[in-house]
């Protein structure tokens, strides 16, 4: 039964039968098969088929929403029973705002540290993502804003708050100040994430408060394609503050702080609500809540 869920989960993500078997490693009349034998197991059926997928019926739908808290829960019980005699163990994937990659990376080394027996795949993805793909089970956890996106059912850690910097070459005309605020950026070439980034749309409120059209001559996904065009001179960007020290690093580069006019916007560890918590996701979460007190 765990499997052929895990069939209709792929299926449901993937809206194709031929991408799903693939991703499951299987083939696709063994997908096909699967389904079928889960639409008779629960007398109803679940899949549109034609000439190519058609989509979850409504039963389809309801089913998916059991499929995953089900297969979420094998694999809590897994983990759980492993840890209990092997100790914390496994494979962690975590999903992260491009802005909190340098936490990302302080988390997953005190992590390995502490659990030697643990990995981590670590993936850079929009906010709205980090939902979707913790929702599907593709991850296991996700480190993203805390108060600006609905988060539904998921069980929230605070980490940092974000607050943020001007990124510019030392021979840049702001480039000396201490620091500067928002309306001080009218008239300056500027390079920024892509408006489907949460950390972009909150720039444009802070500008648009400011009175300035935002107008970027480079948007990227890519905190590192912003900085390359920062050190050809081309623009300037803005970024959360300690990612701008860190990507500034050996350049020829200046970090301003830019003076807060609002609450700085809240960045922590997101996980789907379910009690019991994996030992993994309980121990992520600790240890969340620890560095945000070391602050």
């Amino acid at each position: 039964m765990i499997a052929k869920l895990e069939m209709l989960i792929a299926l449901a993500k993937e809206q194709h039968f031929g991408h799903a078997a693939e991703a499951l490693g299987i083939t696709q009349p063994s997908l096909s098969n699967g389904i079928r034998q889960l639409e008779d197991q629960l007398g109803v059926k679940l899949v549109n088929r034609g000439s190519r997928f058609g989509g979850l019926t409504p039963e389809g739908q309801r089913a998916l929403v059991w499929a995953r808290q089900i297969v979420g829960d094998a694999r809590r019980l897994k983990q759980e029973m492993r840890a209990t005699y092997a100790g914390l163990a496994g494979h962690v994937r975590l999903a992260v705002i491009p802005t909190a990659l340098t936490w990302a990376a302080e988390l997953t080394a005190r992590f390995t540290e502490r659990h030697p027996s643990t990995s981590f795949t670590v993936l850079s993805r929009s906010s709205e993502e980090i939902l979707k793909q913790i929702e599907n089970l593709d991850a296991d956890a996700g480190l993203t804003y805390l108060d600006n996106e609905p988060l539904g059912r998921m069980t929230t850690t605070p980490l940092y708050r974000e607050h943020y910097a001007l990124l510019c070459r030392s021979d840049h005309v702001l480039a000396h100040k201490h620091s500067l605020r928002w309306p001080e950026l009218n008239g300056i070439a500027m390079c920024l994430l892509t408006p489907d980034m949460q950390n972009r749309r909150i720039l444009n409120r802070h500008l648009m408060q400011a009175g300035i059209e935002v107008v970027a001559s480079v948007e990227s996904n890519s905190t590192i394609v912003l900085v390359s065009n920062v050190i050809a001179g081309r623009s300037v960007t803005v970024l959360p503050d300690h990612l701008a020290r860190f990507l500034a690093a050996g350049h020829d580069l200046c970090v301003v702080p830019i003076e807060e006019d609002s609450a700085a916007p809240t960045v922590g560890l997101v996980a789907l609500h379910r009690e019991p918590y994996t030992p993994v996701v309980q121990a992520l979460r600790k240890l969340v809540a620890e560095m945000a007190r070391d602050q």
